[in-house]
């Protein structure tokens, strides 16, 4: 049994029945994606492929938090690495609007650093596993924002969004004995949020405006 978290207090399956169940935020992110993408007829099937990673993060999540068994945790890293992975490559592609060969290094060079922060995952709960996640978001909402009308603020907004629920997973094992639930649960529902924000940028983008 893998015990991360201030919730778990036994090995049975619903020994974390709120972080469990507050993944539903990724499904509902999912819906929400689904309903925007839908509005002018069905949705594309790159738009296709982060409406179900979005919905396979909460249940691959949701998987870890009940059983807590190592090949559970990477039910649940994986969607996640995929989700980033596939963002990022449809923001070059149909949002910045570079080159394919491009868009693959950029992916492939945050692949690289997520893979090496991992190394850093026994410090702080973790955390530190999701820095070039921070810095990438950060960094594509300040270029967003200064280049890019469409929903202009969303990914700064989820950059802070971001960095506030990385935050109540940090510090997660550290109120335990004031506040024995923990804080992990609030990472979820706030990344949910992250995700819709995220994915709304991509699936509601007018193809006209790639700056010059």
């Amino acid at each position: 049994m893998i015990d991360l978290y201030c919730e778990r207090l036994d090995p049975t399956f619903w020994a974390e029945p709120v972080n469990a169940l507050t993944n539903l935020s990724f499904l509902i992110a999912a819906f929400f994606i689904w309903r925007l993408a839908s509005r002018s007829g069905s949705p594309a099937l790159t738009h296709w492929v982060l409406i179900l990673l979005a919905a396979a993060i909460g249940l691959g999540s949701f998987i870890f938090h009940t059983l807590a068994s190592n090949w559970a945790r990477w039910v649940d890293i994986i969607p996640i690495l995929i989700f980033q992975l596939v963002f990022l490559w449809l923001y070059f592609v149909e949002i910045i609007g570079v080159r394919r060969s491009i868009a693959l290094l950029g992916v492939v060079a945050f692949l690289a650093l997520a893979l090496h922060s991992r190394q850093y995952a026994y410090l702080l709960n973790g955390s530190p596993v999701y820095a070039p996640t921070i810095i990438t978001l950060l960094m594509l909402g300040i270029w967003h924002h200064i280049h890019y009308s469409h929903r202009r603020s969303a990914l700064l907004l989820a950059a802070a969004i971001f960095c506030l629920s990385l935050t109540f997973r940090t510090i997660d094992n550290a109120v335990c004995t004031s506040f024995p639930l923990g804080t992990h649960f609030l990472w979820h529902l706030l990344n949910g949020l992250v995700v819709f924000i995220s994915a709304v940028v991509i699936v509601s983008a007018p193809r006209s405006e790639h700056p010059g």
